[in-house]
């Protein structure tokens, strides 16, 4: 393989019921970064249907060029034709580089385009940077746990390919005065059978906002005690108009479900503000919220490593310190 013959940086624009994920912004301002690294020019591939003003937004959050697929049959995500279409593109043109989100669609269909074009793929990036001297990808991912950060190369195929953490890449600001070319793609119709059909798709009722679109997230860890005391996170989380989030514990505990877990194995979070209510600070929980804007912490251990990381931190009763904050909040102070 001649590593020469494969320029640009892409990256796979995610959408769900045809909108943008927040992730495909995230991506623009990663790949638009690496793109300038390397001098070539960054490119998204949008699939989907009737999404051509979202191709030119993508072109305003830093893209150069979009590949549009337009067809019903890429309106809802399905594995199959998502990995022959992207296949077939990258074949065609040859990438050095291809990112997309770490997400349940990147995580299903990225891997089976790596595998089809016999090439090294990481995944779950936290970091993503170009070696100086080499000019080839160098992505970083927690391993052992979240013990040690990881970095892998992939030296002799192309592309490189990486699925990239949601929530820790920051998006670049929409500048729609930038020009770009977007190319509306013709596909062959036998790539878009599949075995396997979309019958229909539930969306998850919670009581608050999905955490990792929030700007606000309370979080309780096992410090709040069980389960009756977990109702003080909501009561916060209600006060201040954010979400729920909990640590691995709390989750395994029966407490609340998964979907609001936050850490290695949850959901990675970058919210303004991040409350930890009885979180003690295990790397793990860690790795999935550190990059927050501002963090509040309260623990009744002074020596938590929550501290550590906490902008500000209030040692004591959760039991007692919470109400007061909501008392002062529904009051307006």
């Amino acid at each position: 393989m001649n590593t020469d013959d494969y320029k640009n940086v892409w990256i796979y624009a995610e959408q769900r019921a045809g909108k943008l994920s927040t992730v495909s912004y995230e991506l623009l301002g990663a790949g638009r970064k690496l793109a300038d690294d390397l001098g070539q020019q960054l490119v998204a591939i949008l699939l989907g249907s009737n999404m051509r003003a979202a191709a030119d937004e993508l072109i305003a959050y830093g893209a150069d060029k979009v590949y549009y697929m337009d067809s019903p049959a890429l309106e809802k995500f399905a594995d199959e034709p998502y990995a022959r279409v992207l296949t077939d593109l990258v074949k065609e043109h040859k990438p050095a580089i291809v990112l997309a989100g770490a997400t349940a669609i990147g995580r299903s269909f990225i891997p089976r385009v790596a595998a089809e074009l016999r090439t090294g793929m990481t995944a779950d990036c936290t970091g993503l940077d170009i070696d100086p001297e080499k000019k080839i990808l160098l992505g970083t991912r927690p391993a052992y746990g979240g013990n040690i950060m990881a970095t892998i190369i992939c030296e002799e195929k192309r592309p490189q390919m990486a699925t990239v953490r949601h929530k820790v890449m920051k998006p670049l600001e929409k500048d729609d005065s930038r020009k770009g070319e977007v190319m509306e793609k013709s596909i062959v119709e036998s790539e878009l059978t599949i075995r396997a059909k979309v019958v229909d798709i539930i969306k998850e009722m919670e009581d608050t906002c999905n955490i990792a679109e929030a700007d606000i997230i309370v979080t309780g860890g096992r410090g709040v005690g069980c389960k009756e005391n977990f109702a003080l996170v909501h009561d916060l989380a209600a006060a201040i108009g954010g979400a729920v989030g909990a640590s691995r514990a709390v989750v395994d505990a029966g407490w609340v479900p998964y979907s609001h877990q936050v850490g290695q194995t949850g959901k990675t979070v970058c919210p303004k503000i991040y409350f930890a209510l009885g979180v003690s600070g295990a790397i793990q929980h860690l790795a999935g919220m550190q990059s927050s804007d501002v963090i509040i912490a309260v623990n009744n251990n002074p020596d938590a490593e929550i501290f550590k990381v906490a902008t500000y931190g209030i040692v004591g009763n959760l039991n007692e310190v919470v109400p007061e904050m909501i008392k002062q909040l529904k009051n307006g102070a």
